[in-house]
Protein backbone atom coordinates (compact mmCIF):
# COMPACT_ATOMS: atom_id res chain seq x y z
CA UNK A 1 0.00 0.00 0.00
CA UNK A 2 1.19 3.51 -0.91
CA UNK A 3 2.05 5.61 1.42
CA UNK A 4 -0.15 8.49 1.93
CA UNK A 5 2.36 11.96 1.98
CA UNK A 6 1.38 15.94 2.50
CA UNK A 7 3.94 17.91 0.79
CA UNK A 8 4.24 21.35 2.38
CA UNK A 9 6.65 23.19 0.33
CA UNK A 10 8.24 26.59 -1.00
CA UNK A 11 9.30 25.55 -4.58
CA UNK A 12 12.27 26.73 -5.04
CA UNK A 13 14.66 24.56 -7.57
CA UNK A 14 15.24 21.69 -5.49
CA UNK A 15 11.91 21.38 -4.02
CA UNK A 16 10.80 20.99 -7.47
CA UNK A 17 13.27 18.24 -7.90
CA UNK A 18 11.64 16.66 -4.04
CA UNK A 19 8.13 17.36 -5.83
CA UNK A 20 8.79 15.17 -9.29
CA UNK A 21 10.66 12.54 -7.92
CA UNK A 22 8.00 11.98 -5.87
CA UNK A 23 5.76 11.93 -8.75
CA UNK A 24 7.38 9.14 -9.77
CA UNK A 25 6.70 6.97 -7.22
CA UNK A 26 3.08 6.41 -7.13
CA UNK A 27 3.32 3.05 -6.08
CA UNK A 28 5.13 3.60 -3.14
CA UNK A 29 3.79 7.16 -2.32
CA UNK A 30 0.21 8.64 -2.66
CA UNK A 31 -0.02 12.03 -2.47
CA UNK A 32 -2.66 13.77 -0.84
CA UNK A 33 -2.36 17.77 -1.35
CA UNK A 34 1.06 20.05 -2.12
CA UNK A 35 0.48 22.97 0.59
CA UNK A 36 2.90 26.13 -0.63
CA UNK A 37 4.35 28.30 2.18
CA UNK A 38 6.24 31.82 1.81
CA UNK A 39 9.82 30.74 1.89
CA UNK A 40 12.67 30.65 -0.84
CA UNK A 41 9.95 33.24 -2.91
CA UNK A 42 6.84 34.81 -1.44
CA UNK A 43 3.42 32.37 -1.53
CA UNK A 44 2.23 34.04 -4.51
CA UNK A 45 5.26 32.32 -6.35
CA UNK A 46 5.70 28.99 -4.58
CA UNK A 47 1.98 27.75 -4.91
CA UNK A 48 1.91 29.27 -9.00
CA UNK A 49 5.07 26.98 -9.07
CA UNK A 50 3.63 23.76 -7.02
CA UNK A 51 0.80 24.03 -9.58
CA UNK A 52 2.74 24.15 -12.38
CA UNK A 53 5.49 21.05 -11.35
CA UNK A 54 2.31 19.20 -10.58
CA UNK A 55 0.94 19.56 -14.17
CA UNK A 56 4.60 19.19 -15.49
CA UNK A 57 4.68 15.81 -13.90
CA UNK A 58 1.46 14.89 -14.97
CA UNK A 59 -1.50 14.83 -12.31
CA UNK A 60 -3.12 18.23 -12.09
CA UNK A 61 -5.47 16.51 -9.89
CA UNK A 62 -3.53 16.65 -6.65
CA UNK A 63 -5.13 19.80 -4.98
CA UNK A 64 -2.81 22.36 -4.10
CA UNK A 65 -3.25 25.16 -1.16
CA UNK A 66 -1.50 28.57 -0.46
CA UNK A 67 -0.71 28.22 3.40
CA UNK A 68 1.28 31.03 5.31
CA UNK A 69 2.28 34.03 3.49
CA UNK A 70 4.87 34.78 6.25
CA UNK A 71 6.80 33.44 9.37
CA UNK A 72 5.04 33.35 12.56
CA UNK A 73 6.14 36.69 14.13
CA UNK A 74 9.30 37.84 11.68
CA UNK A 75 9.37 39.74 8.76
CA UNK A 76 9.78 37.34 5.88
CA UNK A 77 13.15 36.22 3.94
CA UNK A 78 13.12 35.42 0.88
CA UNK A 79 16.22 33.82 -1.27
CA UNK A 80 15.76 34.69 -4.80
CA UNK A 81 19.69 34.98 -4.63
CA UNK A 82 19.72 31.83 -4.92
CA UNK A 83 16.49 30.42 -6.67
CA UNK A 84 16.17 33.43 -8.68
CA UNK A 85 12.95 35.45 -9.09
CA UNK A 86 10.62 33.08 -9.74
CA UNK A 87 12.02 30.52 -7.67
CA UNK A 88 12.51 28.12 -10.59
CA UNK A 89 15.64 29.74 -11.91
CA UNK A 90 16.39 28.38 -15.45
CA UNK A 91 12.63 26.12 -16.04
CA UNK A 92 10.32 28.69 -17.99
CA UNK A 93 6.86 26.72 -17.41
CA UNK A 94 3.39 27.94 -18.86
CA UNK A 95 1.07 29.29 -16.49
CA UNK A 96 -0.83 26.65 -14.26
CA UNK A 97 -4.39 26.17 -15.63
CA UNK A 98 -5.80 24.00 -12.61
CA UNK A 99 -6.73 26.45 -10.50
CA UNK A 100 -5.63 26.92 -6.93
CA UNK A 101 -8.46 25.32 -4.36
CA UNK A 102 -9.95 28.41 -2.13
CA UNK A 103 -8.94 26.56 1.21
CA UNK A 104 -6.18 28.46 3.48
CA UNK A 105 -3.24 25.84 3.41
CA UNK A 106 -3.26 25.21 7.38
CA UNK A 107 -7.01 25.03 7.50
CA UNK A 108 -6.31 22.01 4.71
CA UNK A 109 -3.88 20.46 6.07
CA UNK A 110 -5.59 19.90 9.50
CA UNK A 111 -9.02 18.78 7.55
CA UNK A 112 -6.75 15.93 5.81
CA UNK A 113 -4.71 14.41 8.67
CA UNK A 114 -8.17 14.63 11.06
CA UNK A 115 -10.25 12.93 8.05
CA UNK A 116 -7.15 9.89 7.71
CA UNK A 117 -6.71 7.13 10.76
CA UNK A 118 -4.61 8.15 12.94
CA UNK A 119 -0.72 6.97 12.05
CA UNK A 120 -1.76 7.20 8.60
CA UNK A 121 -0.20 9.99 6.95
CA UNK A 122 3.11 11.85 6.76
CA UNK A 123 4.37 15.27 6.54
CA UNK A 124 6.99 16.01 4.32
CA UNK A 125 8.48 19.79 5.23
CA UNK A 126 10.39 21.20 1.99
CA UNK A 127 10.37 24.66 3.51
CA UNK A 128 9.59 26.74 6.31
CA UNK A 129 7.72 24.93 9.54
CA UNK A 130 4.90 27.69 9.20
CA UNK A 131 2.11 25.86 8.14
CA UNK A 132 2.47 22.94 10.04
CA UNK A 133 3.70 25.07 13.45
CA UNK A 134 0.20 26.92 13.00
CA UNK A 135 -1.73 23.44 12.55
CA UNK A 136 -0.87 22.62 15.91
CA UNK A 137 -1.16 25.90 17.46
CA UNK A 138 -4.77 25.77 16.03
CA UNK A 139 -5.48 21.75 16.25
CA UNK A 140 -3.84 20.39 18.75
CA UNK A 141 -5.55 17.00 18.07
CA UNK A 142 -3.87 16.80 14.76
CA UNK A 143 -0.27 15.97 16.76
CA UNK A 144 -1.01 12.29 17.81
CA UNK A 145 -2.69 11.69 14.14
CA UNK A 146 0.48 12.57 12.06
CA UNK A 147 2.65 9.36 11.31
CA UNK A 148 5.87 11.23 11.07
CA UNK A 149 7.26 14.60 9.78
CA UNK A 150 9.96 14.13 7.58
CA UNK A 151 11.82 17.71 7.33
CA UNK A 152 15.34 18.86 5.43
CA UNK A 153 15.97 21.31 8.12
CA UNK A 154 19.18 22.12 10.52
CA UNK A 155 23.22 22.50 10.64
CA UNK A 156 25.21 21.15 12.74
CA UNK A 157 28.80 19.97 11.45
CA UNK A 158 29.24 22.55 8.87
CA UNK A 159 27.18 25.51 9.91
CA UNK A 160 24.83 27.22 8.28
CA UNK A 161 24.24 28.30 4.59
CA UNK A 162 22.24 31.41 5.40
CA UNK A 163 24.25 32.31 8.20
CA UNK A 164 27.15 30.82 9.99
CA UNK A 165 24.88 29.26 12.30
CA UNK A 166 21.34 28.42 11.06
CA UNK A 167 20.28 26.91 7.71
CA UNK A 168 18.15 28.89 5.79
CA UNK A 169 14.61 26.62 6.38
CA UNK A 170 14.78 26.72 10.37
CA UNK A 171 16.30 30.17 10.08
CA UNK A 172 13.26 31.71 7.78
CA UNK A 173 10.85 30.83 10.77
CA UNK A 174 12.56 29.62 14.09
CA UNK A 175 9.43 29.83 15.50
CA UNK A 176 7.34 27.72 13.90
CA UNK A 177 10.39 25.59 14.04
CA UNK A 178 10.24 25.46 17.15
CA UNK A 179 6.99 24.37 17.60
CA UNK A 180 7.36 21.43 15.57
CA UNK A 181 10.54 20.02 17.77
CA UNK A 182 8.22 21.06 20.88
CA UNK A 183 5.28 19.04 19.47
CA UNK A 184 6.33 15.28 20.20
CA UNK A 185 5.47 14.37 16.69
CA UNK A 186 7.60 11.48 15.65
CA UNK A 187 10.45 13.79 13.56
CA UNK A 188 13.02 12.89 11.25
CA UNK A 189 15.34 15.73 10.14
CA UNK A 190 17.48 15.66 6.97
CA UNK A 191 20.04 18.80 7.89
CA UNK A 192 22.93 20.08 5.75
CA UNK A 193 25.34 17.43 7.18
CA UNK A 194 23.65 15.46 4.55
CA UNK A 195 22.30 17.07 2.38
CA UNK A 196 25.87 18.65 1.02
CA UNK A 197 27.00 15.07 0.26
CA UNK A 198 24.34 14.80 -2.38
CA UNK A 199 25.96 17.08 -5.14
CA UNK A 200 24.84 17.75 -8.50
CA UNK A 201 28.74 17.25 -9.81
CA UNK A 202 29.11 17.81 -13.69
CA UNK A 203 29.48 14.27 -14.54
CA UNK A 204 25.78 13.34 -12.75
CA UNK A 205 24.16 16.23 -14.63
CA UNK A 206 26.12 14.53 -17.63
CA UNK A 207 24.23 11.55 -16.88
CA UNK A 208 21.29 13.34 -15.95
CA UNK A 209 20.82 15.04 -19.84
CA UNK A 210 21.24 11.42 -21.00
CA UNK A 211 17.43 10.93 -20.02
CA UNK A 212 14.64 12.36 -22.21
CA UNK A 213 11.94 12.70 -20.11
CA UNK A 214 10.25 16.08 -19.81
CA UNK A 215 11.14 15.79 -15.84
CA UNK A 216 14.48 15.12 -16.34
CA UNK A 217 15.26 17.90 -18.66
CA UNK A 218 13.39 20.20 -16.03
CA UNK A 219 16.08 19.33 -13.09
CA UNK A 220 18.83 19.84 -16.09
CA UNK A 221 17.69 23.32 -16.82
CA UNK A 222 17.00 24.07 -13.30
CA UNK A 223 20.83 23.11 -12.57
CA UNK A 224 22.72 23.93 -15.40
CA UNK A 225 25.09 27.15 -15.68
CA UNK A 226 27.40 28.78 -13.37
CA UNK A 227 24.68 29.04 -10.30
CA UNK A 228 23.27 25.18 -10.89
CA UNK A 229 26.08 22.58 -11.04
CA UNK A 230 28.81 24.77 -10.69
CA UNK A 231 28.05 26.05 -7.27
CA UNK A 232 30.13 25.45 -4.10
CA UNK A 233 33.63 26.01 -6.05
CA UNK A 234 32.87 23.17 -8.44
CA UNK A 235 31.88 20.32 -6.26
CA UNK A 236 28.07 20.65 -7.38
CA UNK A 237 25.24 21.91 -6.23
CA UNK A 238 24.06 20.54 -3.33
CA UNK A 239 20.01 18.74 -3.90
CA UNK A 240 18.71 19.47 -0.17
CA UNK A 241 14.61 18.91 -0.88
CA UNK A 242 14.92 15.60 -2.71
CA UNK A 243 16.71 13.58 -0.21
CA UNK A 244 13.34 13.87 2.00
CA UNK A 245 11.04 11.75 -0.59
CA UNK A 246 14.26 9.69 -1.49
CA UNK A 247 14.62 8.86 2.45
CA UNK A 248 10.67 7.59 1.96
CA UNK A 249 11.33 5.73 -0.80
CA UNK A 250 15.10 4.05 -0.06
CA UNK A 251 15.33 4.68 3.80
CA UNK A 252 18.72 2.75 3.75
CA UNK A 253 20.32 5.25 1.85
CA UNK A 254 20.63 7.48 4.95
CA UNK A 255 22.00 6.88 8.70
CA UNK A 256 21.82 8.63 11.65
CA UNK A 257 20.65 8.47 15.39
CA UNK A 258 17.98 9.92 17.42
CA UNK A 259 19.43 12.66 19.88
CA UNK A 260 17.54 16.20 21.35
CA UNK A 261 17.18 18.95 18.50
CA UNK A 262 16.45 22.36 20.15
CA UNK A 263 16.36 25.61 17.87
CA UNK A 264 17.55 29.23 19.06
CA UNK A 265 15.09 31.69 18.68
CA UNK A 266 16.69 34.44 20.68
CA UNK A 267 20.41 35.31 20.09
CA UNK A 268 21.46 37.84 17.65
CA UNK A 269 24.57 36.17 15.61
CA UNK A 270 22.91 32.48 16.43
CA UNK A 271 18.78 32.78 14.99
CA UNK A 272 17.53 30.05 13.75
CA UNK A 273 20.61 27.92 14.78
CA UNK A 274 20.03 24.24 15.26
CA UNK A 275 21.47 22.68 18.70
CA UNK A 276 22.23 19.08 18.16
CA UNK A 277 22.58 17.16 21.42
CA UNK A 278 24.54 14.44 19.43
CA UNK A 279 26.57 12.95 22.51
CA UNK A 280 23.42 13.49 25.03
CA UNK A 281 25.43 15.58 26.81
CA UNK A 282 22.20 17.92 28.14
CA UNK A 283 20.30 15.29 29.38
CA UNK A 284 17.34 16.85 27.56
CA UNK A 285 14.90 13.97 25.97
CA UNK A 286 15.14 12.47 22.34
CA UNK A 287 12.98 13.97 19.44
CA UNK A 288 14.12 13.43 16.78
CA UNK A 289 16.16 11.55 14.21
CA UNK A 290 18.91 13.35 13.10
CA UNK A 291 20.25 11.64 9.69
CA UNK A 292 24.26 12.56 8.58
CA UNK A 293 25.10 10.34 6.25
CA UNK A 294 24.34 9.57 2.54
CA UNK A 295 25.09 7.00 -0.04
CA UNK A 296 25.27 9.59 -2.70
CA UNK A 297 25.69 7.30 -5.11
CA UNK A 298 22.81 5.51 -4.42
CA UNK A 299 20.34 9.02 -4.00
CA UNK A 300 21.19 9.57 -7.89
CA UNK A 301 21.17 6.23 -8.83
CA UNK A 302 17.47 6.30 -7.30
CA UNK A 303 16.43 10.04 -9.03
CA UNK A 304 17.60 9.15 -12.71
CA UNK A 305 15.65 6.13 -12.63
CA UNK A 306 12.34 7.48 -11.33
CA UNK A 307 13.04 10.85 -13.80
CA UNK A 308 13.22 8.19 -16.86
CA UNK A 309 9.70 6.99 -15.79
CA UNK A 310 8.17 10.45 -15.75
CA UNK A 311 7.30 11.44 -19.35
Amino acid sequence: MARKIIIDTDPGRDDAVAILLALAAPQELDILALVAVAGNVPIARTESNARRLLELGGRPDIPVYAGCARPLVRPPITAEHVHGGTGLHGLDLPEPQVPLRPEHGVDALIAALRAAPPGEVTVCLLGPATNLAMALVKAPDIGPRIAEVVWMAGARSEGGNVTPAAEYNVHADPDAARVVLDSGVPLTLLPLDLTHQVRLTDARLGRLRQIDTAAARAVAALFSGADGAALQGGLGGPLHDPCVIAHLLRPGLFAGRAINVAVETAGSLTLGMTVADWFGVTGRPVNATWLNRADADGFFDLLFERLARLA
